[in-house]
């Protein structure tokens, strides 16, 4: 299958582990001389509106990618949910 890097960023990556879409590609992590590609990376989500810049990086691995289709790219890995702090103080006040 021959793909630009150009339809590579058109395309959604969703994690399999649990079902959570990403967003969509915006780097590739490249080996110059062998000319494989490492990995994908998908920028994080926005803070407030986009005004406070976004969040971490997702760094997906070539190797945990599982599929990619006309529209979307499936991926197998793990990634620890971080609960945004007002969330968090919200459930500690409902339980007490």
């Amino acid at each position: 299958m021959n793909c630009r890097f150009t339809d590579l960023r058109c395309k959604e990556v969703i994690n399999i582990c649990d079902g959570c879409r990403l967003g969509y590609v915006g780097d590739a992590e490249l080996k110059l001389p062998e000319g494989e590609i490492v990995a994908i990376i998908v920028p994080g989500p926005c803070r407030f509106f986009g005004l406070f810049g976004r969040g971490e990086e997702y760094y997906i691995p070539w190797g945990c990618i599982k599929k990619i289709g006309d529209d979307i790219i499936l991926i197998d890995k793990p990634f620890s949910r971080r609960e945004p702090p007002g969330r968090e103080r919200q459930r500690r006040k409902k339980r007490f």
